[in-house]
């Protein structure tokens, strides 16, 4: 019990003292000192509870209960004052309603004068879970000591206010402990909310007039899955009398429970950015890189599909499942589809960040245990991945003056380590051996065996439009000029640090996967659903181990196209003129060559697949709901 409360105190008490302390020598001293604590703690109770099924923790404390309660009033009053404040009268009126309706359900001595057996809970899906927040957002985390200083340094317009950001981000670290080994379902939704605030924070960081606008779209997006998750909660108290997130279960195959499943449900789809909710973490991008990084990677949208892993079993072969997929399918492929014509990084890992959510929350929907092996690997792989890609381009807008993909041509020789860190981020997300295109692979045989073939479908197309942005900016990284000149820059040993981290770490996910799923996830999914299944074959198992030593071609391989290699100039069917940029044409007039990706904003540009996804999405939804409501009443 004492490392649950420390994993979550440490995070709080550094929050408190980053948003006192100024001095950069001392911030960076005690914001590295906390990540590595908080990993260490992670790695422990990881190891400690690694052997059992199960650990459930006891909290006997009333004074605990209501202080929390207290916190959940004061954050409520604090979004409805800072709503009033700047008009946004939706989101205080939502925010009251959502106030009142806990304020009932506590003081009416339904959960406040009654005490759970168990608030929180180990098990080695929020161990995978608690590994992800503490050791991918402590590396994001160090990172940010010199990308944000560096930041401010160049946006001089902007507030120093480093020491909120970071204060900030470790009492994110702390709610997204609370989220994934809470059991009280309640004390979860307090953790829930702390998040969308944190987030609301984090986007606003800058206070522009579109910071502030996409923060509150944030915050109410994430008000909206709030009120879900809360009327959830509520009605599961109320009509089966279940306060706790493992008793669940026992109703898996009660359709008493498809109402609160999909009410569960839309709050991971609000929080997880999925339509018709994905506006609020395209808006994100504004904020600087690493929010990106934190929001897309390790916590706010994961905490959304683990909410929906935890109620997979409800899910499997009802309307509310049904609901899930086909959002989430939708959403894979139009997200996917966008992807293509976005020529800015961020945007472009924006739209995937979405489109790959979309895939897990897909997984869940199903409710299969083949599905949500899937979904736990593409969790596994997703947070590994993306946070190297958002960081790497990070440091390439800081070092190149440009986060667009068209000035990144010819990166390997200008920059020829973060061009080798942006590759194997981007082999992770798409090539094999790696594995996201292994947890695909499993999720297209779950979609085939349970017949779904409207979301295989959608898999089939939304990965082919992935194929094409991956490679589309593979290309230009790896595309050589002559002539060309590499920089001096390089990144400091702050950011060198974390990226080496990310990118062994999603090697090494690739190398272990076989053992994590023999060890952490199997064991884990056959007590979910109370049987064993083999998902990978032993003999597709060596067969992937050998394709596996191919990863070590990839940066040796690149690193030979930097060391000093015959450049020739490429010959444009006319005279060059020195280089391979500009040369004579046959009218004798001199020419410029350029070459560029084609990004079809023609057919698949956001204004046109964007609204059509919200619109189709919000009516699965709405009808979803009102058809079971009208069942249930």
């Amino acid at each position: 019990m004492e490392l649950i409360v420390l994993i979550i105190g440490i995070p709080l008490l550094a929050a408190v003292l980053l948003w006192i302390i100024k001095k950069d020598a001392l911030r960076n001293a005690l914001v590295t000192i906390s990540c590595t604590l908080i990993a260490a703690l992670a790695l422990i109770i990881a190891v400690t509870n690694f052997t059992s099924g199960e650990e459930y923790y006891l909290v006997k404390s009333m004074a605990v209960n209501i202080g929390l309660f207290l916190l959940e009033l004061a954050l409520a009053l604090y979004i409805v004052v800072i709503s009033l404040r700047h008009r946004q009268v939706l989101l205080a009126l939502l925010t009251v309603a959502q106030a009142a309706l806990l304020a009932w359900y506590e003081l009416s001595g339904r959960h406040l004068l009654t005490s759970l057996s168990h608030h929180f809970f180990v098990d080695k899906l929020n161990i995978i879970m608690m590994l992800i927040v503490a050791v991918v957002g402590g590396l994001i985390c160090i990172y940010s000591l010199a990308y944000m200083k560096r930041y401010q340094r160049r946006h001089s317009e902007t507030p120093d206010r480093r020491n909120v950001f970071f204060s900030v981000i470790f009492l994110f670290f702390a709610a997204m402990f609370g989220i994934v080994l809470c059991n009280d379902l309640v004390w979860m939704l307090l953790f829930w909310e702390i998040t969308s605030v944190c987030s609301f924070w984090l986007i606003g960081y800058t206070r522009t007039t579109e910071a502030t606008r996409n923060a509150f779209t944030a915050l109410l997006y994430n008000t909206i899955g709030g009120i879900c998750l809360a009327v959830g909660v509520v009605y599961l108290s109320e009509r089966l009398h279940v306060t706790e997130l493992r008793d669940i279960m026992r109703y898996a195959n009660d359709p008493a429970v498809v109402l609160p499943a999909l009410l569960l449900a839309i709050a991971g789809l609000s929080k997880s950015a999925q339509m018709p909710f994905s506006k609020w973490l395209l808006g994100a991008m504004v904020a600087p890189t690493p929010t990106s990084a934190l929001l897309h990677s390790s916590t706010m949208v994961k905490a959304g599909v683990y909410l929906i892993l935890r109620i997979a079993p409800l899910l499997q072969g009802n309307a509310a499942g049904y609901v899930v997929v086909l959002v989430g399918g939708l959403t894979f492929l139009l997200a996917s589809l966008i992807a293509i014509t976005q020529s800015d990084a961020k945007k472009l890992l924006a739209y995937s960040t979405i489109a790959n959510l979309g895939l897990i929350v897909s997984c869940a929907g199903i409710g299969t245990y083949e599905s949500t092996w899937a979904a736990i690997f593409l969790i596994l792989f997703h947070a590994a991945s993306k946070s190297l890609l958002f960081l790497s381009v990070g440091s390439v807008e800081s070092l190149l003056g440009s986060r667009d993909i068209e000035d990144m041509h010819g990166l390997i020789v200008k920059l020829p380590l973060m061009a080798i860190l942006l590759t194997i981020g981007i082999a992770g997300m798409f090539l094999a051996p790696f594995g996201m295109l292994i947890s695909k692979w499993a999720a297209m045989k779950a979609f085939l065996d349970s017949k779904n073939m409207a979301m295989l479908f959608m898999l089939v197309f939304g990965s082919a439009a992935t194929l094409f942005y991956w490679a589309k900016w593979l290309g230009k990284l790896v595309a050589i000029r002559h002539q060309s000149e590499r920089m001096k820059a390089a990144p400091s040993a702050c950011e060198k640090v974390a990226l080496y981290a990310l990118a062994a770490f999603t090697v090494l996910n690739c190398l272990l996967f076989p053992l994590i799923s023999r060890y952490i996830v199997e064991p884990f999914l056959t007590r979910m659903f109370g049987a064993a299944h083999t998902v990978i074959s032993l003999g597709n198992q060596q067969i992937m181990l050998m394709l596996l030593a191919m990863i070590l071609l990839l940066p040796v391989g690149l690193s030979f196209l930097t060391r000093g290699g015959k450049v020739t100039s490429v010959y444009m069917n006319g005279a060059n003129t020195g280089d391979d940029r500009h040369f004579i044409g046959f009218a004798g007039h001199e020419q410029r060559m350029y070459l560029s990706n084609w990004y079809m904003e023609r057919y698949f540009g956001q204004k046109k697949l964007l609204p059509a996804g919200v619109i189709l999405s919000t009516l699965l939804l709405v009808g979803a709901f009102i058809y079971l409501a009208g069942s249930m009443f």
